[in-house]
C-alpha cells in the first residue's frame, strides 16, 4: 500500500516550481515586451511630421514652419487667415491631446472617458457655466476677430481629419476620439484661465464670515489685513522712510551690502526622487498661492542703454507644460513668446517694436449674494418675486448612467451652495466673467507703440493682469487691466442680501482710472501680485493683495545701481533669499534665547536658524525649521479661538479650509505673512494665548512643537529644505502605466525656493515660463517653459528643456530672419491642396 511523504511531496512540488517559475517569468516578460511594443508603436505613429512638404487643404496659399533646436516653430504666412489656420495646425501636430483634455477639463466633461472619479469636478464646472460664457463670447465676435478664430479652429481640425488613424497614444489608452474642434472650445480654454486667476474670493469671503462671527471685528481686521508698509505700488515712486521704518529694514533682514548683487540663482541638481519625506500637509505655506513677477528697466540701468524686460508666470504644473512657444509672420505681423495650445494669438512675447510680461492683479470680480426663494420656486428682489433661470446639465459618465444637473440662475449668476459642504442658503455668485470677456491679443500682438498697447488692453476684460512694457524707443511702462466693479453697500469681502438693490454693481472702474504710469522717473517698474493701488486710490481692486515680500526683493535688487544684462534677469527670477523666513528666523532664535530651559533640539534649531543666511537652498535645514515653527505658531494662536481642525480636514496650503466647519485652518489668506509679522513685532496682548506669559514663551513653544513632532530627524542638520519642499510633475494618463514614469514625466525632486521667494515654488506650481526681452537686441532676448515643447513622449522636444527650468538656465529667442535661419534644425511646408 503506497504510503503518503511530505518529503516526496515538497520535492515533487519543487521540480514542478523550478518548471513553472521561469515558464511564468518569461510569460511575463513577453507580456510586458508586448505592452511596451505596442505603446512604442501608437507613439511612434502620432509623432509629427517635421520636414518636407504636407498638402492641407483649407490654406490658400504655401505655409513655412521653421522649428529650431527645441522645436520652437516660426510659422511664415503670406494672409493672417492662413497663419492662424497654420498656428492651429502646428499646435495640433504637438499637443492635441492636451488641448482636448484641457477642454473638457474646462467644460465639466472629463467623467465621460474617465469615470465616477471625476463627476465632483464635473459638477462644480457645470454649475460655473464657463462653456455658456464662451458660446456667449463666440456669438459676440467681431467679423475680424472671427474670422481669424474660425481660421485657427479649421487648422486644428485639418489636422485631426488627416490624423484619426495615428491621434496621440493618450486616446488610444483612454480609448476614445477627439469631437471636431471648435471656436467655443478654444474661448472655453481663455475662460478656464480666467477661473484659474481671478476666482475663488467668495471662499475668502464665506471663510471671514465664519471667522467674523467668532471672534468680532478687531481680531478679524487683524487677521484678514491687505496692506504693509512694504508695499510698492509700481505708480508710487521711491520715498524716503521715516528713521523708525529704516531700522524695522535692519532688523528685519541681513541687509549687508552684498545681498542686493549677490543673487543665488536657485539651480538645482536634477536628481530624481521617488518617495515624499513627509506628509504634503507639511510642506505647504498656509494661504500660499501661486504668484508670478514681472518688470522692465529703463537703459538707464542696463549695459546697453535699451530696457529689458523680464517675466515669469507662476501656475500649476502640467505634462505637457502649459505654454507653447511660437513665432507668427504674416505681413507686418512678427510676433513671438508664448500661447496657450487652442487659442490662436501669442499671449506674452514681443513683436518688431514693443515687448510685454504680466502677473496676476488678483481683483475681486465676484460676490456672493444670499437669496432668498419662497415655496414656489421665486426668489426675492428689490422690485418684487421673480423665478429664476433652469438650465439642464447632463453629465456622461464612462460606465455609469448619466448624472442629470437643474442649475439655477437668479438675476446675479448661479445657484452654488450645492458646492459649499454644509451650506443651507440659497447663495448666488456673481462673476465679471459672466459679463463679457473680449480676447485682444491680436490687437497686442500688433501694437506699435504705448498707445497702441494701451488701446489693446483696454479690451482685456478678464484675468485682470498687470502689464510691464518696453519699446525699442527705450521707453518702458506700467497698466492694470480687466473689468473691476465698482459696488455699492459692500466690498466684496463677506456676502450679501441679494433680496433688494443695496448691494448692486455700478458699472465697473474705468479703464483710464486705473493705476498706470510711463516712463517713470526711476526707470524701474515691477510688479508681483502684491498691491498696485496707490495711497488714497479711490476705488477698491483688490481685498486680497498677495504679500509684499517677493516685490520689494525686486525692487532691492533693481535699485541696486546695478548695470543690468539679460542673464541678470533670469538670476533675479531664480532668487532663492527670503526677507520673511530670515525674519522669522531670528525673532523664534532671539525667544529661545530668552526661555528657560530650552530642550538640546531647540538648543540646536536656534543654532541653525541664527547663522543661516536668508536663502532657500536644497541643502539648507534652516528653511524646514522655520516653516514648521511658523506652522506650529499659526495652530498655537488660532486654534484657542476657533477651534480645533476636525480629523478628516483636508485643508493645507492650497487645499482652502474656508469650506470646512470653522477651525484654525478656516484661516487662509494671502497676506496671512504680513499679519504675523506685525504679531513678531508690536506682540499685541489680545493675540497672546492664555497658557503662555510671553512671547518668546509662545515662539518657543511653536519650535520645540515643530522639532518634536513626527518626521522631524534625530539630527536636526539633516532635516533639508530640499526634501521637505520638493517639485513634483506627473503625467495625469501616461505616469499611471508601470515602468514608463521616468521617460513621460519628471517626477519628484528636490528644489530650492519657496513661498516668499521671487523664485516662488511648490510642491506642483512654479515658474510656468521664465522670460526676457532685450530692446537693444531681440536676438538675445531668452526664454524657456517648464518641459518642452512636445506632447509626445518619443519627441526630442518633450523633455529638452526641463534641465534647464530645474537648474536655472535658459534659452537665446530667435527673432531676425538670420536667427531663425542660423537656429533652423527642421523645416516643413504646407501647401494648399486642391
Amino acid at each position: 500500500m503506497a504510503t503518503w511523504s511530505p518529503a516526496r511531496e515538497v520535492t515533487v512540488s519543487a521540480r514542478r516550481g523550478r518548471r513553472f517559475w521561469p515558464w511564468m517569468l518569461s510569460s511575463l516578460i513577453f507580456v510586458l515586451a508586448l505592452g511596451v511594443g505596442y505603446v512604442y508603436y501608437i507613439a511612434r505613429t502620432a509623432l509629427p511630421q517635421l520636414d518636407g512638404t504636407l498638402a492641407v487643404p483649407g490654406l490658400s496659399a504655401p505655409v513655412t514652419v521653421t522649428r529650431d533646436g527645441h522645436g520652437v516653430p516660426t510659422i511664415e504666412a503670406q494672409s493672417l487667415t492662413d497663419l492662424f489656420f497654420a498656428q492651429g495646425y502646428v499646435t495640433a501636430q504637438d499637443r492635441l491631446w492636451q488641448m482636448d483634455i484641457m477642454r473638457r477639463f474646462a467644460g465639466g466633461e472629463i467623467s465621460e472617458i474617465i469615470g465616477p472619479a471625476t463627476v465632483e469636478h464635473d459638477r462644480e464646472q457645470r454649475i460655473l457655466g464657463l462653456r455658456q460664457v464662451a458660446a456667449q463670447t463666440v456669438a459676440a465676435l467681431p467679423p475680424r476677430d472671427r474670422g481669424f478664430m474660425e481660421a485657427y479652429t479649421q487648422g486644428v481640425n485639418a489636422f485631426m481629419r488627416a490624423h484619426m488613424d495615428r491621434l496621440p497614444i493618450e486616446f488610444h489608452i483612454l480609448r476614445y476620439k477627439p469631437a471636431p474642434w471648435t471656436m467655443e472650445d478654444s474661448i472655453l480654454l481663455g475662460a478656464r484661465l480666467v477661473q484659474e486667476l481671478n476666482h475663488g474670493t467668495f471662499e475668502a469671503a464665506l471663510a471671514r464670515e465664519k471667522i467674523l462671527a467668532k471672534l468680532g471685528p478687531e481680531l478679524t481686521a487683524d487677521l484678514f489685513i491687505n496692506s504693509s508698509w512694504r508695499d510698492r505700488p509700481p505708480t508710487m515712486q521711491p520715498h524716503r522712510l521715516s528713521d523708525e521704518v529704516e531700522q524695522r529694514k535692519k532688523e528685519d533682514s541681513d541687509d549687508d551690502d552684498d545681498d542686493d548683487q549677490d543673487m543665488d540663482s536657485g539651480g538645482d541638481n536634477n536628481v530624481a526622487r521617488t518617495v515624499p519625506a513627509l506628509p504634503k500637509e507639511w510642506r505647504r505655506e498656509p494661504g500660499m498661492v501661486a504668484g508670478s513677477n514681472d518688470w522692465v528697466v529703463s537703459g538707464a540701468h542696463t549695459v546697453s542703454g535699451k530696457p529689458l524686460l523680464a517675466n515669469d508666470m507662476h501656475l500649476h504644473h502640467q505634462m505637457p507644460n502649459l505654454w507653447y512657444e511660437a513665432h507668427l509672420k504674416a505681413g507686418d505681423y512678427n510676433v513671438v513668446g508664448v500661447s496657450l495650445p487652442g487659442l490662436p494669438y501669442v499671449i506674452v512675447g514681443h513683436n518688431e517694436h514693443i515687448a510685454w510680461g504680466v502677473t496676476n492683479v488678483g481683483p475681486t470680480v465676484e460676490d456672493v449674494y444670499v437669496e432668498t426663494f419662497n415655496d414656489q420656486g421665486a426668489y426675492q428682489t428689490g422690485h418684487g418675486w421673480e423665478q429664476p433661470k433652469h438650465r439642464e446639465e447632463i453629465i456622461h459618465i464612462k460606465g455609469k448612467p448619466d448624472l442629470k444637473l437643474d442649475v439655477i440662475t437668479t438675476r446675479h449668476g448661479p445657484v452654488i451652495s450645492d458646492l459649499i459642504p454644509g451650506e443651507t442658503r440659497k447663495l448666488a455668485l456673481r462673476w465679471t466673467l459672466y459679463d463679457s470677456l473680449r480676447v485682444p491679443f491680436f490687437d497686442v500682438d500688433s501694437a506699435n507703440n504705448w498707445d497702441d498697447f494701451r488701446h489693446a488692453v483696454s479690451q482685456l476684460d478678464a484675468p485682470g493682469q498687470n502689464f510691464v512694457y518696453a519699446d525699442v524707443n527705450g521707453h518702458i511702462g506700467y497698466q492694470t487691466t480687466g473689468r473691476v466693479p465698482i459696488r455699492k453697500g459692500s466690498d466684496g469681502t463677506l456676502p450679501v442680501q441679494g433680496n433688494d438693490d443695496a448691494h448692486e454693481w455700478n458699472g465697473y472702474i474705468p479703464f483710464d482710472k486705473l493705476p498706470t504710469v510711463f516712463d517713470p522717473p526711476s526707470g524701474i517698474i515691477a510688479t508681483a501680485n502684491g498691491r498696485i493701488t496707490p495711497d488714497g486710490y479711490g476705488y477698491t481692486i483688490s481685498t486680497e493683495w498677495d504679500a509684499p515680500w517677493r516685490t520689494e526683493r525686486i525692487y532691492r535688487v533693481l535699485e541696486s545701481g546695478k548695470k543690468f544684462v539679460p542673464s541678470d534677469m533670469l538670476n533675479l527670477e531664480t532668487d532663492i533669499y527670503s526677507a520673511f523666513d530670515r525674519l522669522c528666523a531670528e525673532h523664534f532664535a532671539y525667544a529661545l534665547d530668552h526661555v528657560k530651559s530650552p530642550s538640546q533640539r531647540a538648543q540646536q534649531a536656534r543654532e541653525l536658524m541664527r547663522d543661516w543666511d536668508g536663502r532657500l537652498s536644497i541643502d539648507s535645514p534652516a528653511p524646514t525649521i522655520v516653516l514648521r515653527s511658523r506652522q506650529e505658531l499659526v495652530r498655537l494662536l488660532l486654534e484657542p479661538k476657533l477651534g480645533p481642525a476636525p480629523a478628516t480636514s483636508k485643508a493645507d496650503g492650497y487645499y482652502d479650509g474656508s469650506l470646512e466647519p470653522l477651525s484654525w485652518k478656516t484661516y487662509r489668506w494671502f497676506m496671512s505673512s504680513v499679519w504675523l509679522e506685525n504679531l513678531l513685532i508690536k506682540k499685541p496682548q489680545r493675540w497672546l494665548p492664555p497658557k503662555y506669559e510671553s512671547y518668546d514663551a509662545l515662539l518657543a513653544a511653536a519650535v520645540e512643537a515643530a522639532v518634536s513632532s513626527a518626521g522631524a530627524p534625530a539630527d536636526l542638520a539633516k532635516w533639508k529644505w530640499g526634501k521637505f519642499h520638493p517639485i513634483e510633475i506627473d503625467h495625469p494618463v501616461l505616469g499611471q502605466l508601470p515602468g514608463l514614469a521616468r521617460w513621460v514625466e519628471p517626477g519628484l525632486h528636490d528644489q530650492s525656493g519657496g513661498s516668499y521667494t521671487v523664485k516662488q515654488v511648490g510642491l506642483d506650481f512654479g515658474p510656468s515660463e521664465r522670460y526676457t526681452a532685450d530692446l537693444s537686441n531681440f536676438d538675445h532676448s531668452t526664454l524657456n517653459t517648464v518641459s518642452g515643447q512636445g506632447g509626445n513622449f518619443l519627441s526630442p522636444y518633450y523633455m529638452d528643456q526641463w534641465k534647464a527650468w530645474y537648474e536655472g538656465t535658459t534659452f537665446l529667442l530667435p527673432f531676425s530672419t538670420a536667427a531663425v535661419q542660423t537656429k533652423k534644425m527642421h523645416q516643413l511646408v504646407l501647401q494648399p491642396k486642391r
